[in-house]
C-alpha cells in the first residue's frame, strides 16, 4: 500500500502500512527519551563511584579500576554498544545496557580526576582528622563536588545516547515493531526514500532536533554550573 505525503490529515503523511507518522514519532519520543533517561540513570552513578573510589584510594585500587576503564575507552561506542547489544537479543532493554556499558568510562575519568584535586585538600583532612570514616568522605564530602561535571557531562552526552539508540534501531536491535522507535522508523522507509521521502525523513528530523536541543542544553548547564564563567 502506498503511503500517502503530508497534508492537512496527515501533518507528517502515513507510512506503507497507512500510519500517521506524525502519532508515531510523537509516541516514539517516549521510547528515545525514555532510553537517554536509563542510560543516564545508570552510567552518571557508576561512573561517579568508579571515579570517586579510584581517584581517592590511588594505588593498587585506583590502577586496576582505570586499567578496566581503558579497556572499554579502547573501543568505539557505538561497535561495543552493538557487540554488546547483539549478544543479548534484540530489544530496547537489551539496547540500554549496551549503550551503558559504553558510556560509563568517561564519567569515571571526570570523577577521578575532580577527586584527585581535592583529595588532599585542608577540609578534607580535617574531616579525617575527626574520625571520619573513608565511605563517609567519599559519600558526603567528595562526590557531591564532582556532581556537577558529571551532570554536565550527561546532557552534552544525551544526544549521542539518542543517536546511537536510533543507529541501533535502525539495525533492528532496539526497540522492536510495532513499536514506534526513531530508527526502526528511518530504517521502515528507507526502501521508498526516492519517491516516498517523508517516510524516513520525519523520524530523521525529529532526531536531530532532540539531538540539537539536547546539545544546547549541555551548554547551558555547563555555563551555569562552571564556576569559571561567574
Amino acid at each position: 500500500r502506498p503511503s500517502s505525503p503530508p497534508s492537512a490529515s496527515h501533518w507528517l503523511g502515513t507510512d506503507s502500512l497507512g500510519r500517521d507518522i506524525w502519532s508515531r514519532v510523537v509516541y516514539g519520543a517516549r521510547i528515545s527519551l525514555w532510553t537517554v533517561i536509563l542510560v543516564a540513570v545508570i552510567v552518571g552513578p557508576l561512573g561517579l563511584c568508579v571515579g570517586v573510589v579510584a581517584g581517592y584510594l590511588g594505588g593498587v585500587v585506583d590502577g586496576v579500576l582505570m586499567r578496566v576503564t581503558d579497556v572499554f575507552l579502547a573501543f568505539p561506542r557505538l561497535l561495543l554498544a552493538l557487540a554488546v547489544a547483539a549478544a543479548l537479543g534484540p530489544g530496547l532493554d537489551n539496547a540500554v545496557l549496551g549503550i551503558a556499558a559504553t558510556s560509563w568510562p568517561a564519567y569515571a575519568r571526570i570523577a577521578r580526576a575532580e577527586t584527585l584535586l581535592v583529595r588532599n585538600a585542608d577540609f578534607i583532612a580535617a574531616v579525617r582528622l575527626k574520625g571520619a570514616s573513608t565511605v563517609r568522605i567519599l559519600a558526603r564530602h567528595v562526590a557531591p563536588l564532582c556532581v556537577p561535571s558529571i551532570v554536565t557531562r550527561l546532557t552534552l552526552d544525551m544526544a549521542g545516547t539518542i543517536l546511537i539508540a536510533a543507529s541501533l534501531g535502525f539495525l533492528g536491535l532496539g526497540a522492536q515493531p510495532p513499536t514506534p522507535e526513531w530508527g526502526a522508523m528511518v530504517a521502515g522507509g528507507r526502501q521508498f526514500l526516492v519517491d516516498q521521502w517523508w517516510v524516513s525523513t520525519m523520524p530523521g528530523i525529529a532526531i536531530f532536533v532532540v539531538s540539537l536541543g539536547f546539545n544546547l542544553l549541555g551548554d547551558g548547564l555547563r555555563d551555569v554550573l562552571d564556576p569559571r564563567s561567574r
